[in-house]
């Protein structure tokens, strides 16, 4: 009986990538595993077939033999050379095959990837909320926080027995911290379930941390908050995560920083704008006002004759500084002329003979704005 083309065993075309070749094997390896099918006794050798067409197209040179000579490359004295090639067929050793599809087929149990036994853990990273306002951003602020974690146990010096006493051997796994369990016709290792994958077991816990090597307390550190931090920036303290498991290194810990806003300053990297508003008469005059600064400073800006709304102003060097390179942003206040309200009736009267008088040279905008509009009806009505 002749054999079926590789190709066609994986469903691919001749074409196919590497990574085509490997999402077909995966998908049929899946489909197949015998654990799956154990009321069809073709599968087994369905599963074997397929294993062995991707282990020769998923070599370039077996695959490029085999697109040259067929199946008679890999027979002896085939075009492949003295002896040909030789795919791993029913014969070969599973476990470098499927060593790929173990965390697809069963979620990642098994422990060929994990550490030998006793391997030393490194302890779990922290991470801290951290709430400032705009103006310790400004200056930089050395910050006192409490972070809650776990500590490593006084009492059992953190190996997790009573006194401080050594571990005993994983009667289970002898140490090894795998053990090898049977799927259909191949073996593979999974962590062992007594000791989970550490090799060791307490015989006798502690009773301060139950076992653990860690119990839970609070801690004071001191962060110091550079100059221009922003909102979201992370500061890392390295070594003050949780201790590592039977002398692994300890983890960091993480500060990450929110600024509230503030209630004068809005901020753009370095630069802050500001909101003022400014008198309807002294914005048509001309005059001063007096606006703040972020270093708690206060500062006095001429307003030109003539301001209007919008109009920004530009303090160069009054902004930020920059967390990284020295620089520091500008300060851009945003003008909002005021229109008087609660006026009396001689004031009323006093600007309505302004405004006669005023005519449309001085309300340039004004009188555009009424010239576009009459344009726009005209056309509107011939329309």
């Amino acid at each position: 009986m002749s054999k079926r083309d590789y190709y066609d065993i994986l469903g691919v075309s001749r074409d196919a990538s590497d990574d085509d070749l490997k999402k077909a094997y995966r998908k049929l390896a899946k489909e197949l595993h015998p654990d799956r099918n154990k009321d069809d006794p073709t599968v087994e050798s369905r599963f074997k077939e397929v294993n062995e067409a991707y282990d020769v197209l998923k070599d370039r040179q077996k695959r490029s033999a085999y697109d040259q000579f067929g199946h008679a490359a890999f027979s002896e004295g085939g075009g492949g050379g003295a002896g040909g090639f030789r795919p791993s067929g029913g014969g070969a050793d599973f476990s470098s095959a499927f060593s790929d599809i173990f965390d697809d087929l069963f979620g990642g149990e098994f422990g060929g990837r994990r550490g030998g036994a006793g391997a030393r853990t490194r302890g779990s990273d922290l991470r801290y909320n951290l709430t400032i306002n705009l103006e310790d951003a400004f200056h930089g602020k050395a910050e006192q926080i409490t972070a809650p974690g776990a500590v490593s146990c006084e009492a059992c010096t953190g190996t997790g027995s009573a006194g401080g006493a050594a571990p005993s051997v994983c009667p289970t796994c002898s140490g090894m911290g795998k053990v090898r369990a049977q799927q259909g016709f191949f073996t593979i290792e999974r962590s062992c379930p007594t000791c989970g994958g550490r090799g060791q077991i307490i015989k006798n816990p502690c009773s301060s941390c139950n076992g653990a090597g860690l119990v839970q307390k609070d801690r004071s550190l001191n962060v110091q908050i550079p100059k221009g931090v922003e909102d979201g920036t992370r500061i890392r303290l390295a070594g003050e995560g949780e201790p590592g498991v039977r002398g692994g290194t300890p983890g960091d810990l993480y500060i990450f920083v929110s600024i509230k806003p503030h209630p004068l300053f809005k901020r753009d990297g370095a630069d802050l704008f500001c909101e003022v508003p400014v008198p309807f008469i002294e914005a048509a005059v001309g005059g001063s006002v007096e606006v703040p600064t972020i270093d708690g400073g206060k500062t006095r800006v001429a307003i030109p004759a003539g301001t209007q709304s919008g109009k920004q102003l530009r303090l160069r060097g009054k902004g930020m500084p920059t967390l990284r390179g020295g620089r520091t942003g500008d300060l851009y206040l945003e003008i909002l002329v005021e229109t008087p309200i609660n006026l009396t009736s001689k004031q009323k009267d006093l600007l309505r003979a302004f405004s006669k008088d005023a005519g449309s040279k001085q309300n340039p905008n004004v009188a555009e704005f009424e010239k576009k509009a009459q344009s726009f009806w005209t056309e509107a009505k011939t329309s």
